[in-house]
């Protein structure tokens, strides 16, 4: 945790002075042998798990770069991993983004060598969450939306509100909702709350999710307090998650689409919905290591994941929606009707992971920092 606190520490200082840094890749050589990366579970498939979702082999035979991943549950472990080394790539959330670069942990990027870099979304390119100072930390991958999975055999219809997960209350099939539900075992999850409470105590004032003063923070603490006598697990491992919802009688809890898509393709009783309140959201950057040791291999996959066929098949697999607009037509896997289903229309419905810092905008610089998000979490966990 000590590592996830010193970045957040330092963040303001150092985002004013990183966008004076400049690309230091000039032009690509011969590729190295090798990529490691490390990414969110289901963002880079080999075809192990299904044969029809591979983007790993043909990049290998054509660029002679071995993809070696390891996988991250949260953002945190994302951090912690790339403060390690090791690495040269991470897909990582808006809420570890600015972290990595504020800890000098990523490059910037030359997307002149990015040939595909012209097909990405415009709402995305010079995102916050990776731009700074006009300077590219990386290059958009995917995004989506926090949605609400539920059993629905429990709910015959779609739940309307967050409230399932976050009050005690009787559910449609006459039991309780304690230790039936989850939550997400992330201090982003701080968010979910307070995107609650916009919605339900107005009176608040709160703004923006991630922006929280101290009287809006106590109250999302609050009904994070009252979450936990109710949650079963806090989930942070996709599998596991999963496995719940199949074995150990979870009925209802935030999660990803890639989890729901399992569940379906696994003909469990499980669907998902956007309740009242909106949701949070996640836009997803691949960022390179500072000190990369295989930079060639890892622009050139920098460019194959902004391929077409590669951003529509992700999409397809995970629940997602591509950075690249092309994606959402002629993709087999995906659809004609895939992005429209994920929530491409949603994009300025969902409020965007991103790392709280003190100076905010709408509550006159007096923020809580994301180094008391992790720590006040941890005690909500643990039940303080």
């Amino acid at each position: 945790m000590n590592s996830f606190l010193k970045s957040c520490t330092a963040l303001t200082v150092a985002l004013t002075l990183s966008g004076q840094a400049i690309a230091q890749v000039k032009e690509l050589g011969k590729g190295e042998g090798e990529v490691n990366i490390v990414a969110w579970p289901g963002y880079i498939e080999r075809g192990e798990t299904d044969k029809g979702y591979d983007w790993v082999t043909a990049f290998e035979k054509d660029s002679g770069c071995k993809v070696n991943v390891k996988t991250a549950n949260t953002s945190d472990e994302m951090v912690s991993l790339m403060n390690e080394g090791g690495f040269d790539l991470v897909t990582a959330s808006g809420d570890a983004s600015l972290r990595l670069v504020a800890g000098k942990r990523v490059q910037p990027i030359n997307t002149d060598l990015i040939p595909g870099w012209k097909t990405v979304d415009d709402r995305l390119k010079d995102a916050p969450w990776f731009t700074v100072g006009g300077v590219h930390y990386g290059v958009p991958y995917q995004w989506g939306l926090n949605i609400l999975m539920y059993n629905t055999e429990v709910f015959k219809e779609a739940p309307k509100s967050w409230n399932v997960v976050f009050e005690e209350m009787k559910l449609p099939d006459g039991k309780s909702n304690k230790g039936r539900v989850q939550a997400y075992d992330g201090p982003i999850h701080i968010a979910d709350a307070a995107n609650y409470l916009m919605f339900h105590k107005p009176e608040l004032g709160i703004k923006d999710p991630y922006e929280l003063n101290e009287d809006q923070y106590k109250a999302a603490l609050e009904l994070l307090r009252v979450q936990r006598t109710l949650v079963g697990r806090y989930w942070h491992d996709a599998a596991i998650q999963v496995d719940d919802f199949q074995n150990e009688g979870v009925v209802a809890s935030g999660s990803w689409p890639y989890q729901v898509n399992t569940l379906v393709a696994a003909k469990k009783p499980v669907a998902s919905t956007v309740p009242e309140e909106g949701v949070t959201g996640w836009a997803d950057t691949t960022m390179m290591e500072a000190d990369a040791a295989h930079p060639n291999c890892a622009y050139m996959w920098l460019e194959h994941s902004l391929a077409p066929k590669v951003q529509g098949d992700v999409s397809a697999w995970f629940g997602s929606l591509p950075v690249v607009p092309a994606a959402c037509k002629g993709n087999e896997l995906l659809g004609e009707e895939g992005c429209k289903t994920n929530g491409y229309d949603n994009f300025d419905k969902i409020k965007f992971w991103k790392t709280p810092v003190s100076k905010c905008v709408t509550q006159n610089d007096q923020c809580v920092p994301y180094y008391r998000w992790v720590s006040d979490y941890i005690g909500v966990i643990g039940g303080r």
